[in-house]
């Protein structure tokens, strides 16, 4: 079964990289969100088996979309994305239960590894 994956990035560039890599590998796209409240509501709405969350973004930052998203879903499946490798983000992110943290930029072979980690 096809597994469903929430982008919650405000960079478009980035929806059309990952939406590449995940639609060649079989995944499906089913939520574009620009900002973390545009993710916490199409989390809530669309229940994606999978979410790849930015951190520093408009409205809501990541870690705070994050925490939301764990209340509501202790068992949601995120993967963080993040330009800086700040330790101290990366800890912030585990404590939340974040599942993997991917570092930008990255590829392919990154993408698929960090979802087969947490499937």
């Amino acid at each position: 079964m096809m597994k469903n994956v929430l982008i919650v990035d405000d960079s478009p560039i980035i929806h059309n990289l990952l939406r590449k890599v995940l639609e060649r590998n079989n995944y499906s796209v089913c939520g574009d969100a620009k900002n973390g409240k545009e993710g916490v509501d199409m989390y809530k709405e669309l229940n994606p088996d999978i979410v790849f969350m930015d951190i520093t973004m408009p409205v809501m930052e990541g870690l705070d979309a994050v925490k939301i998203i764990k209340e509501f879903d202790p068992d949601a499946k995120i993967i963080m994305l993040s330009a800086m490798g700040d330790d101290e983000i990366k800890e912030e992110a585990k404590q939340l239960g974040v599942d993997v943290f991917l570092k930008k930029p990255f590829d392919d072979y990154k993408i698929v590894s960090a979802i087969s980690k947490i499937i």
